[in-house]
């Protein structure tokens, strides 16, 4: 009996030393199965339709090819309804991915809502995809373009609010519609 408390301790001080990690680094990587399942357990989920690439990196086992390969396909509008979607994506057998299932969210979203955010990839979005986005007047969209032709893709959020030199408030205005 006495072995049951000791392995009950010592789980709860890997839960503990997981969430100090976690609120130091929201996207820590996660290193084992183990530090996963125990990661579901703090409320962690990964919105397999929402991720980032850097979301899907903090799995463990995942390559950042393969990382890549989901997040384009998500936001090309693509959505992954369940376990086997994501191990047909990534063309292996379900049972290697079965390990990550605990912290993996499905939810779904319909394009045709009028409550469905459209991000917009200012990498490739017309001067009209642009002006459709909450927040960028024609003057700002012309901007984005020739920013893009003159000094090539925007790498990320970051790299566009300073290249742009845009206002933190715009930015956070911003983000929710635009995904690079």
């Amino acid at each position: 009996m006495s072995g049951n408390w000791w392995s009950m301790g010592l789980r709860n001080s890997a839960q503990e030393a997981l969430r100090s990690r976690l609120a130091k680094d929201p996207y820590y990587r996660f290193q084992s199965v183990e530090e996963l399942q125990l990661a579901a357990r703090l409320g962690v989920a990964i919105d397999v339709n929402q991720a980032s690439v850097d979301d899907w990196l903090r799995l463990p086992g995942l390559s950042i090819h393969q990382a890549r390969s989901l997040s384009t396909l998500t936001q090309s509008g693509v959505q992954l309804h369940c376990l086997e979607d994501i191990a047909a994506a990534l063309s292996l057998p379900v049972q290697r991915l079965r390990p990550l299932e605990p912290v993996l969210q499905f939810c779904y979203y319909d394009p045709e809502s009028l409550c469905a955010i459209q991000p917009a990839n200012p990498n490739t979005a017309s001067l009209e995809a642009l002006i459709r986005v909450p927040a960028i007047d024609l003057f700002l969209a012309r901007a984005i373009l020739q920013h893009r032709q003159r000094y090539g893709p925007y790498r990320n959020l970051a790299d566009f609010q300073q290249r742009l030199a845009l206002p933190p408030g715009l930015v956070a205005e911003l983000m929710h519609y635009l995904r690079f």
